[in-house]
């Protein structure tokens, strides 16, 4: 049993640590650069290689910047390959517990190839791998990842290595096309042109997060701290033409922080282009009803076989083949009987768009019964289409023809009902624009109105009928369309219609009742004669001095002499009262000579104020006489005794205490 008990242990330990050890990828500094490129990268009867170069660090162990990796067993998405690293290649081994930090004082010169396609000066320990090739196809590609000590704190905000996977015809005088670039930009792959939101102090924006693929820990297949996804480099290129590649990596700036680029075994790949895919994603898929034309031709004596989803189709050996629904297709093609060609593309195919909703009706809420109404887009392109994928982008737009965008939260630009056009953005020439209708239901009560009621009475409050529901703020709360009150007070009835849109009306219901009269103010006896009634009552009151016409003002002005009815209306029809009042004037002289005209001086009217006391004197104060406004007036004498002609002085006082003073003259 002790054996048994010691045994077990030691098989434990080796099983574990053979597991530990393939977890990581493997280095192999052994392979020549031709060794490199038609055994591991190249695998193809499709493409002939040749004048082959590698250079990298000069390292006094001897050890090199490039090799041969194996990652067999481990997570890494490259079972082999090519590595060229800007430190030692067998430092890219896993797992990520050390700094790659390789190639300070050496000598180790950067790549003005690399610096040019870049547009930077100052790169170091370049590793270079190039050769020559001719294919039969009309493009090619390979597979790599990118990987980076660099990928660490804020660093990708700020630093990056750089590499750059370089092509060009021999002999030309061109620049290099760059070929390690973002997919479908101009944008070299580089730490900072490839990571997520950096946080902190001095972070950054996520870019191109898409492509990043993670911070690594520990227990990591290589010896980085992150790395992007598996990429492709690809190029079009001309069959039977001799091209110079050039991979090459290196440091920027200093040898601090190493980074590597892993190229996957037999992923270069020379083949057909059958040109872009045609997908939704992209925006670029076929309508429907039309047909794609796929061409393969090779130049020699060729057979063709076509395929749709991995299935042979048998019938198909033309160098052409007519696309008329979605799939992956590919083609095979035997050149000359010496090698197999292939090319692959995937098409897919706009829906025919099946609209479930294309009037969307909304309720006036804002108060005002205006027709206009905020709509929210975002919510109706959703219920627009039955069948719409998700990767499509609606915008909406006034005229078929606009290119002005309408925003998330439209309100409508026509009062109650207006078409707007959707339109599908990011799938061209497969759509038109679909006409939508936007109606703002509005309910019309009228403004909130104010209601006179008159003491002691009862009136109606109405609004239309025809509405589905009416609610009024009575205790109890009563539905129909009208109500019978008999108290002030706000009421409030809320209706909803049909479309379930409501809206609400106030009643202001005020007690009113009759004015009563309390005073008339008379300024007479002057140029500007004006009458003021002041009233008391429960109401709103209106004037007039002939029952038709009436005036908001309880003062009329520029009267002339004489007697005035007088009108006092409630506005809110609890009735009306009367009154009187005069408007005098004093005569300016009077002629008392015997002919029986203008004998006496009176005041015209006042007789109807019978305890008006009349007083005249003469220019020096003296009292002359003295009457009653039911009297005959003064008739120019004093004491019996006929006066000369001279101006005289008069004093009224009225019955209400009111006093009046002036003069006039005696004519003779």
């Amino acid at each position: 049993m002790k054996g048994i008990k010691y045994i077990i242990p030691l098989i434990l330990t080796v099983f574990f640590c053979q597991k530990n050890y393939s977890q990581y990828i493997t280095t192999d500094e052994n392979y020549t650069a031709q060794q490199l490129v038609q055994d591991v990268l190249i695998n193809s009867p499709c493409a002939t290689v040749s004048n082959f170069s590698v250079s990298g660090g000069n390292f006094t162990s001897g050890e090199k910047s490039y090799a041969y990796f194996d990652g067999t067993g481990s997570t890494f998405p490259f079972q082999n390959g090519i590595v060229l690293s800007t430190g030692k290649a067998s430092n890219t081994q896993g797992p990520n517990n050390s700094l790659s930090d390789d190639g300070n004082g050496m000598g180790w010169n950067g790549d003005q190839d690399l610096e040019q396609a870049l547009n930077i000066t100052n790169t170091i320990n370049a590793t270079i791998l190039e050769f020559d090739f001719v294919s039969v196809g009309n493009k090619f590609s390979f597979d790599y990842i990118f990987s980076s000590e660099e990928y660490q704190g804020t660093a990708p905000c700020r630093y990056s290595d750089g590499f750059a996977f370089l092509l060009k015809e021999v002999g030309s005088t061109n620049n290099y096309q760059n070929l390690a670039l973002v997919p479908n930009t101009n944008t070299p792959v580089l730490v900072t042109t490839v990571h997520p939101q950096i946080s902190g102090g001095n972070g950054c924006p996520a870019i191109n997060e898409q492509y990043f693929d993670a911070f690594n820990g520990t227990e990591h297949p290589t010896n980085f701290n992150g790395q992007t996804v598996v990429l492709t480099a690809k190029a079009d290129i001309n069959p039977n033409v001799l091209y110079h590649i050039k991979l090459v990596i290196a440091d920027e700036e200093n040898y601090r922080y190493d980074s590597a680029i892993f190229i996957g075994g037999g992923s270069f790949n020379f083949g057909l282009d059958l040109g872009d895919d045609q997908l939704i994603a992209d925006g670029n898929p076929l309508c429907q009803n039309e047909n794609l034309v796929l061409d393969a031709t090779q130049a020699g004596t060729n057979t063709y076989q076509w395929y749709q989803d991995g299935n042979l189709l048998a019938s198909e050996t033309n160098p052409t083949y007519t696309v008329i629904s979605g799939g992956n297709y590919s083609v095979e093609v035997n050149i000359n009987g010496l090698c197999i060609s292939e090319g692959e593309i995937e098409i897919e195919y706009a829906p025919t768009l099946i609209v479930a909703e294309d009037e969307f009706i909304q309720c006036d809420t804002d108060g005002t019964q205006d027709g206009f109404s905020s709509f929210d887009l975002n919510t109706i392109k959703n219920q627009i289409f039955s069948n719409l994928p998700t990767s499509y982008v609606v915008g909406f737009f006034e005229t078929t023809t606009s290119t002005t965008l309408l925003p998330a939260n439209y309100t409508n630009t026509i009062a109650n009902q207006q078409v707007i056009y959707a339109k599908i953005m990011n799938i061209q020439g497969c759509y038109s624009a679909f006409p939508i209708t936007l109606k703002v239901n509005t309910i019309l009560l009228g403004q909130n109105e104010i209601i006179g009621l008159c003491n002691g009475s009862s009136t109606t409050l109405s609004i239309a009928n025809g509405f589905t529901s009416y609610s009024w703020n009575t205790n109890p709360i009563q539905t129909t369309n009208q109500i019978n009150i008999n108290t002030a007070g706000n009421y409030t009835v809320t209706v909803t219609n049909a479309d379930g849109c409501s809206t609400t009306k106030t009643f202001t219901v005020e007690l009113s009742e009759p004015a009563t009269i309390t005073n008339v103010i008379v300024n007479d006896f002057s140029n500007n004669n004006t009458a003021t009634i002041e009233v008391v009552g429960n109401g709103n009151y209106e004037f007039s001095l002939n029952g038709i016409n009436y005036q908001a003002s309880n003062t009329f002005t520029n009267l002339q002499t004489g007697n005035y009815s007088f009108f006092v209306k409630d506005t809110k029809g609890c009735g009306i009262t009367p009154g009187t009042f005069q408007i005098l004037a004093a005569p300016k002289f009077f002629t008392p000579n015997g002919d029986g005209l203008n004998e006496y001086w009176q005041v015209p009217l006042l007789a109807l104020q019978p305890k008006t006391i009349i007083t005249i004197f003469d220019r020096y104060g003296k009292l002359i006489y003295s009457f009653k406004a039911n009297q005959n007036g003064w008739d120019g004498k004093f004491n019996g005794e006929t006066l000369f002609a001279d101006d005289y002085w008069y004093t009224i006082v009225f019955e209400n205490g009111r006093i009046v003073k002036g003069h006039f003259s005696l004519i003779r």
